[in-house]
């Protein structure tokens, strides 16, 4: 029988998941090459959400127990001989990281929407547009990214929540957002993550704080989905 997650396990939510799929590969004598069984078959085994199981694998392969390979599937790639531990943390939850700046962020747009004046609005438009034109040149546009979020967080005039945005936003720098990232961050994601950014942009120079939350709010879902939906797993099904 396989161990669930225990309600008095403060660890993250991926690395309880992850320790349940090492059961799966020690009870299964599961040998070095062999396929897990796809997510969708797992996920209702272990009784977790796709999302999670999506993160504990990845918590598993960066942990090298396990190789994710694309257009095939999830193979075992230590030996189930190897002596057991308890998956160690590899960052915050990206999922809930996202949950997170959701909370912070659509608060922080609807203060900047009522604080917004034209310097701050500025620096607004100029990181968009070295979005837009990092796009066009197909460089990475993080950095500029990160300008946007800090950008408006400042027209808030509170030092505290341009701090907590910057924390919130640097965690997708983890070993766990990063690999997630990886797999789903292409020029189809920034064009629309571009669109996104710029609906924001727009709200806050109507001074219009619903659309502006609204437009916030969207952002960060479709980011969200984009992480969780467009990073499955090879082979899922």
């Amino acid at each position: 029988m396989l161990p669930s997650t225990k309600p008095g396990d403060t660890r993250r939510l991926y690395q309880q998941i992850a320790d349940q799929i090492r059961a799966v590969i020690r009870n299964g004598n599961l040998p070095v090459g062999a396929r897990l069984p796809p997510e969708r078959e797992l996920a209702l085994q272990l009784g977790v959400s796709r999302p999670s199981l999506r993160e504990a694998l990845i918590a598993l392969e960066i942990d090298g127990r396990i190789e994710i390979r694309m257009g095939s599937g999830v193979y075992v790639c230590a030996s189930p001989d190897a002596p057991e531990r308890a998956t160690p943390a590899v960052g915050e939850s990206p999922s809930e990281m996202i949950q997170a700046r959701a909370m912070l962020e659509g608060s922080v747009v609807t203060l900047a929407s009522a604080r917004v004046n034209p310097q701050h609005l500025e620096r607004v438009k100029a990181s968009l547009e070295s979005m837009r034109q990092d796009g066009l040149n197909g460089r990475a546009q993080i950095e500029n990214d990160r300008r946007f979020h800090i950008a408006i967080a400042e027209m808030t005039g509170n030092s505290v929540l341009v701090r907590l945005v910057g924390e919130l936003f640097d965690g997708r720098h983890s070993p766990i957002s990063s690999r997630m990232s990886e797999r789903t961050e292409n020029s189809y994601a920034w064009k629309a993550a571009f669109a996104e950014h710029e609906a924001i942009y727009r709200a806050l120079e109507a001074r219009d704080p619903q659309a502006a939350v609204a437009a916030m709010l969207h952002h960060l879902s479709a980011s969200h989905a984009r992480w969780t939906e467009e990073s499955a797993l090879p082979a899922a099904d």
